[in-house]
């Protein structure tokens, strides 16, 4: 298995672990959050606070100390304006994680760990995503 392969795994076993410890993959605790208006669940606030901590942190000095370990080289974006996509990309992800509780990363974490809610929501994403693909090509 090569090295990229295996870091990739790695990395989102870590990344899952996390999503798990976190309760980002109980769509109950991330509606609990995003109701505002009724049972605020403020917890995930904490979640939030320790990830934008540590990219205000460790982005840069990340960037500058060379390339990664299995690239020549990282994958930053170099756009720098907002447009119409973006912003209805924006409102329909916003819109979806409001209705079911779930956006990508947890609810392939939660889909590991057997919530029946992804085994909903799973299908549904990967069909959006094709229709995206489909429509705008």
């Amino acid at each position: 298995m090569s090295r990229l392969l295996v870091s990739a795994l790695v990395a989102g076993a870590l990344f899952g672990l996390g999503l798990a410890m976190s309760g980002m993959t109980d769509a109950r605790i991330v509606l609990g959050f995003l109701d505002v208006a009724g049972a605020f669940d403020p917890t995930l606030m904490f979640v939030l606070a320790g990830a934008v901590a540590t990219t205000a942190l460790l982005f840069t000095p990340i960037l500058r100390g060379g390339h990664p370990l299995f690239a020549s080289a990282f994958q930053v974006s170099n756009l720098k304006h907002i447009d119409a996509p973006l912003l209805a990309g924006a409102a329909l992800f916003g819109i979806g994680w409001g209705i079911a509780g779930y956006c990508p990363g947890p609810a392939l974490a939660g889909l590991g760990a057997g919530s029946l809610e992804s085994l909903w929501f799973v299908p549904a994403m990967l069909a959006g995503s094709l229709l995206h693909r489909l429509l705008f090509r």
